[in-house]
């Protein structure tokens, strides 16, 4: 460019002098060029970076497919296995309902299964345990969709009493049971184990795994010598595992649940009848029962503290209809009975008859009212109602179920056998008269094909496990 602003241009050119004469020109002077003004360019703005999602990054689109994404315990190739998934896959109508069941509370549980970094296959323990019904309950007074007794409850915090069981509180008794399992799992660093334990006891687990190692025997999960019902417990959650793997393999469907929550809270701090509480949600009774399974009574006794659960899409609902609600939440009450006080008394104190009375409290057949047991009774009119803090029922013991292992029990016979024999022989003819069946007529012999199959689902709980 400094070449071409030399160059001579009309515009440009400055004479001195006369003009010259064409055949002598004079000398050119050339100005120089003005600079060129700055022209401001705008800048080009960079295209931002898009993030292209990739399908591993997109979240599950339901509960299935999250749920397996999270297994992690070890599978198992062994006959009660098999047998399970046979069990199962041939109830095809039992599995769905405790699919059913499982889609109110799957999304809670996995949520709080990720959070502590545990196996996905916990999630799926409330199925082995209770079949996700959370009014289940045991001989051994087991409770709730994780099947918890009272002592081990109380242990892990669920409140017991006569309005309110924690154990079938689905958001109290799932940290609990969790709690419980992480617990376990730090005593015995395995999976297997934890998970017997929570079935049959840790002491027993403990117990077991020391015997084997002072014989120098393995101490993992299948060379235990252990009851039934543990023998069958881990291969029932491994072939439920292996279902909610791949069910189109056990001729099964799953019914789809989605991957996202189906219930809040909502804290209540008035007391307030359990049908009123569903009517203001404007949802079915059986439904609110079924999140809210943990009050024993027609009355949800409030603290301050107990919540509500219900459905994502009813909240607003619920607290909109009970802003509005200029009526009394409360129809029931409780009365202790007091010394001397008959049945006929409180009844008609109430206005009741005496099999209302009863009906109402379950109290059947022979039955009586005792002192200083609570009774629900209707409030009258305009009263305040009496809603005091009873202490939960007490609960009958259950005599503590003994395993024997094989390798002892000929010991055992024959010692109680000399024990017999050290006996007079008279003694022993009389126990022997005693036990002796009555001499009948021969029944006719008929022929019966039994079917074998595994362990019944309706399982009996040991007195000295949760």
């Amino acid at each position: 460019m400094a070449a071409c602003a030399q160059l001579p241009t009309a515009g440009n050119e400055v004479l001195s002098g006369s003009e010259p004469a064409a055949s002598e020109p004079g000398p050119v002077v050339v100005a120089p060029a003005p600079p060129a003004p700055a022209v401001a360019v705008p800048a080009v703005p960079a295209k931002p970076e898009i993030a292209v999602a990739t399908p591993r990054d997109l979240p599950p689109s339901n509960m299935w497919e999250r749920v397996r994404k999270g297994f992690r315990m070890k599978d198992m190739n062994n006959p009660l296995v098999r047998d399970w998934e046979q069990w199962y896959s041939s109830r095809p109508d039992y599995v769905a309902r405790m699919i059913d069941r499982s889609s109110r509370y799957l999304f809670h549980i996995v949520e709080e299964v990720e959070r502590r970094n545990l196996p996905t296959e916990i999630a799926l323990l409330p199925m082995i345990e209770s079949a996700y019904n959370p009014q289940a309950y045991s001989r051994s007074h087991a409770s709730g969709i994780w099947q918890f007794i009272p002592s081990t409850g109380k242990h892990y915090g669920l409140q017991q009493n006569w309005w309110y069981d924690g154990r079938r509180d689905i958001i109290a008794a799932t940290n609990a049971a969790l709690d419980y399992l992480e617990k376990l799992h730090g005593m015995f660093g395995d999976w297997e184990l934890a998970l017997a334990s929570y079935n049959w006891g840790e002491g027993a687990v403990g117990r077991a795994v020391a015997r084997n190692q002072a014989k120098g025997l393995p101490g993992d999960y299948e060379s235990l010598t252990m009851p039934a019902e543990t023998r069958n417990y881990l291969p029932k959650l491994i072939a439920v595992k292996n279902i909610i793997s791949d069910p189109a393999r056990f001729g099964l469907q799953l019914a789809n649940i989605p991957n996202e929550p189906y219930f809040t809270v909502v804290t209540v701090r008035r007391h307030i009848d359990v049908k009123l509480a569903a009517k203001l949600a404007e949802m079915p009774l059986e439904e609110f029962q079924y999140l809210n399974p943990a009050h024993n009574r027609p009355v949800i006794k409030s603290d301050g503290s107990e919540t509500i659960v219900l459905p994502l899409h009813k909240a607003a609902v619920f607290r909109a209809n009970l802003d509005n609600h200029d009526k009394p939440l409360v129809s029931w009450q409780a009365h202790t009975v007091k010394p001397g006080e008959r049945p006929e008394t409180i009844a008609s104190k109430h206005g009741i008859s005496v099999s209302e009375l009863k009906s109402i409290n379950g109290i059947t057949g022979r039955k009586k009212i005792t002192t200083g047991q609570a009774l629900l009774v209707p409030v009258k009119a305009g009263a305040v109602p009496n809603l005091p803090d009873l202490p939960a029922p007490a609960i009958a013991r259950t005599q503590k179920a003994r395993y024997v292992p094989p390798s002892r029990r000929g010991a055992m016979q024959q010692a109680a056998h000399k024990t017999a024999q050290k006996k007079p022989a008279a003694t022993r003819k009389a126990a022997a008269a005693k036990t002796r069946p009555a001499k009948t007529a021969p029944a006719k012999r008929v022929k019966t094909t039994i079917q074998a199959k595994p362990a019944s689902d309706t399982k009996i709980k040991l007195a000295d496990r949760r």
